[in-house]
């Protein structure tokens, strides 16, 4: 069976690595169920303080894997809300792990990916990584709705209408991430700052962290995931000829003939 999640312990850390190079780390079903057995490993550990959460070179992660729900036929709203329930758990795993989560960030970051980042406690991110969630573009949309907590609300309709993609400097400028290295500096940054948020106690780190998601919440963050899975499972579900071309692409040519029409209809503007 292929294993495409790796765990290594560093001293107080776990690194958990998303290994699916060919597929840029696409988030398959299989793949998330790894993640999700990986964290909860992490999290029951008592000798682990930190989680490093990272992909490839390449990529971070370029999302949900497109191609696989194609071939599962999901089409009405009530499939959609139901697929769509394994990825929102994922993402809020990160966000509510009980202890603190690293993400190092290279290459692509996109989608569902992206949203993985973002539910990092903190991002670090080499010079090479991109970030956005380009769904709109093909008649999709974001899954877990963490941008608007985050970046606030123009950055967020900007890039959520436009499907954009922006560079890691710009990220940092927004504030999705809080360092931008070499990629050659990557892991021993992440290293670094990994060892000495350790420093601090395992249980003053888990209140720390229920302090800070709980403000969070507080202001309607998973009222806003809850009420954006009803309406993701009507949009994913929306009849459009857009969404009818791209979904007939990824079933006769495959998915990369699909992203090249959708990204040849957006080039006089990128």
């Amino acid at each position: 069976m292929t294993s495409f999640i790796r765990t290594e312990l560093r001293g107080e850390t776990a690194w958990i690595s998303i290994d699916r190079p060919k597929k840029l780390n696409a988030l398959s079903v299989e793949l998330m169920q790894e993640l999700t057995a990986a964290l909860d490993e992490a999290e029951q550990d008592d000798t682990v303080k930190v989680v490093v959460l990272r992909g490839g070179e390449r990529a971070f992660s370029v999302g949900y894997d497109i191609s696989q729900e194609v071939e599962a036929g999901i089409s009405t709203a009530e499939q959609w809300h139901a697929g769509l329930e394994n990825n929102i758990g994922l993402t809020m795993k990160v966000w509510g792990l009980g202890k603190p989560v690293v993400g190092a960030v290279s290459g692509w970051c996109l989608a569902g990916g992206c949203e993985l980042a973002m539910a990092c406690d903190l991002l670090v991110a080499a010079e090479d990584a991109h970030f956005g969630e380009p769904e709109i573009r093909f008649g999709s949309g974001p899954v877990t709705l963490l941008m608007p907590f985050l970046l606030g609300q123009k950055a967020t309709n900007e890039l959520l209408y436009t499907g954009d993609v922006v560079d890691a400097r710009r990220a940092l400028e927004l504030g999705m991430v809080n360092r931008v290295v070499p990629a050659a500096e990557l892991e021993s940054t992440v290293d670094k700052l990994a060892r000495k948020i350790a420093l601090t106690p395992l249980s003053i780190l888990r209140y720390t962290k229920r302090a800070l998601t709980r403000a969070y919440e507080a202001m309607g963050l998973r009222d806003a995931v809850a009420a954006n899975h009803d309406i993701a499972a009507v949009l994913n579900s929306a009849s459009t000829p857009e969404r009818a071309e791209f979904t007939e692409l990824v079933a006769t040519r495959g998915l990369g003939a699909a992203l090249a029409w959708r990204d040849r209809r957006y080039a006089d503007f990128d």
